[in-house]
């Protein structure tokens, strides 16, 4: 694969850079790399770096990193449909809703049936109404909701309004789900996961987790920190 060269006039311009986030790194952590790596290659002091919706850190897959001028088009960015893979593990449930703590909770999974599963897909697709996992990024009286978390301190959270449009399910490793998910900005898969538990009349937490699309830019067409090197002005692996 040819990898153009961007100089530090193109980057200052803008550019949209498709990155596949590795599994245990924040979406912070590899903008600052990418960001680093940009000043370092193009000796420059500063160039503005942000990416267009985070992932969480046990989460992989696409990540749209906008530089210099493009900064200002992550809003646009954020606000398109997004499409993840992954899976969730039915009966048992967690405080993170993910595999970031450890299970809470367990329940029983023998009274569900293909039938349950097949009606209970069918049931989040739509406008539905979600609340958000107390272990998230959003913001309340100016905390973070997970620095509430991580405290045991109670905090009310409000529903939002959010909007699934596609939702597959392969159950054949069952108590271990499969999915592929095509869902709004704003939607946490990792309650989606936790609610489908409920549903079932179970408990249900997220085990793995790939976001492939945002709008039209696909996780294929990704690159990796290597990959990108390739594009800059000059190596900076040894200097």
């Amino acid at each position: 694969m040819d990898h153009p060269i961007i100089t530090a006039e193109e980057f200052k311009a803008g550019q949209i850079l498709l990155f596949d986030k590795p599994l245990n790194w924040t979406s912070f952590q590899l903008v600052n790399k990418v960001r680093w790596m940009i000043r370092k290659s193009c000796d420059i002091k500063k160039i503005k770096v942000g990416h267009a919706g985070t992932l969480d850190p046990l989460a992989t897959g696409l990540l749209i990193i906008c530089t210099g001028k493009f900064t200002k088009r992550i809003p646009e960015l954020q606000g398109q449909i997004k499409e993840y893979t992954g899976s969730f593990k039915l009966g048992a449930t967690t405080p993170s809703y993910d595999l970031e703590t450890e299970i809470d909770e367990t329940f029983p999974t023998d009274h569900i049936s293909k039938e349950n599963i097949t009606e209970t897909t069918k049931s989040f697709i739509g406008d539905i109404e979600q609340y958000p996992p107390v272990f998230s990024a959003l913001k309340k009286d100016g905390k973070r909701l997970y620095e509430y978390a991580r405290k045991g301190e109670k905090v009310e959270i409000k529903s939002r309004r959010i909007s699934i449009q596609e939702f597959e399910i392969n159950a054949s490793d069952f108590p271990n789900i499969n999915f592929r998910v095509v869902c709004s900005k704003g939607t946490y898969i990792r309650s989606l996961a936790h609610d489908f538990g409920k549903k079932l009349d179970s408990g249900a937490h997220l085990s793995a987790l790939r976001r492939t699309k945002i709008g039209d830019f696909s996780v294929k067409n990704s690159l990796s920190l290597d990959d990108f090197e390739k594009q800059l002005p000059r190596p900076i692996s040894n200097s």
